[in-house]
């Protein structure tokens, strides 16, 4: 399923865990993880001082021989590792490309920390860009397994979430995973300002029944078992509340998000979702 694993490396605590996740995962079921580190060369900064750029990547260079050295023993597994100048996002995005990864992973570990590091960077512009599914890694190093038994998927019948119910299917086959499905039923009272009458709420829960059905039929053509979960609400706020009330250990999202946001997925829930969330979150393109 996913063979070749791209991290994006940078030495911090955040992307070793997403290193070892990645590393647990092709260990157990075969493949190649690729290291890339990126140095940004800022013309300013460089300008004044053009000696630091060739520091930072010889620097570079020692951090990843060191690091693959230390996947290949803890492992045994295969590993290549790039160093290369320029913005991070273009170049994580540009070599999964060039090297055909099925999968990029990211890693951070708290929602203030990761607020930071999402907004109009790196993690953004990945999600937004890239031509595979991402990972966002969110425990510390020694949670990390690279193994899934739990897996809430929010599903609205749009082709995005149907891939994100698909793409959680495969998983459950490999690692055995217990799958539920979501669906959030929104307040559009709180929206456009109308009564929401009982034969409303009625038709509202009808149609979340039927998308359910939807879900469950996907999954059963794929050989799948799984469990639904209907509420209602705001989509981000319910989709991690239930994430934390199941246990579950990874969340698997469509690309653009539960609302159908385009390349800027700033304010959409997936992104809330990604920041807030304990857990893992799968990124599905």
């Amino acid at each position: 399923m996913y063979e070749t694993i791209l991290v994006g490396f940078d030495d911090s605590q955040y992307s070793k865990a997403a290193l070892i996740e990645a590393s647990n995962w092709i260990k157990r079921h075969g493949g190649k993880v690729i290291l890339v580190h990126a140095v940004y060369f800022d013309p300013e900064e460089f300008g004044i001082a053009p000696v630091q750029l060739e520091k930072r990547l010889k620097v570079g260079e020692k951090i990843c021989i060191q690091t693959k050295e230390m996947l290949t023993s803890e492992f045994g597994i295969e590993v290549q590792s790039l160093i290369c100048e320029g913005d991070p996002p273009t170049v994580i995005v540009d070599i999964a490309r060039e090297r055909k990864a099925d999968l990029i992973v990211l890693g951070t570990y708290g929602r203030k920390g990761f607020k930071r590091l999402l907004m109009g960077s790196v993690a953004s512009q990945v999600i937004v860009s890239s031509p595979v599914d991402v990972l966002v890694v969110k425990k510390p190093c020694s949670e990390c397994t690279g193994e899934y038994k739990s897996i809430l998927v929010p599903f609205d019948g749009s082709e995005f979430s149907q891939k994100a119910l698909n793409r959680s299917c495969q998983l459950s086959k490999i690692n055995g995973a217990a799958i539920t499905a979501m669906y959030v039923i929104p307040r559009y009272e709180e929206m456009i300002e109308f009564f929401k009458s009982e034969s409303i709420k009625k038709s509202l829960l009808q149609e979340a029944q039927k998308i359910m059905d939807k879900a469950k039929g996907i999954a059963s053509n794929i050989g799948a078992s799984i469990k639904v979960e209907i509420q209602e609400g705001q989509a981000a706020e319910r989709i991690i509340e239930t994430a934390k009330k199941l246990k579950n250990d990874l969340i698997v999202m469509g690309n653009y998000g539960y609302s159908g946001v385009n390349k800027a997925i700033m304010g959409s829930t997936a992104e809330r979702v990604i920041i807030h969330a304990s857990c893992p979150i799968l990124v599905v393109r």
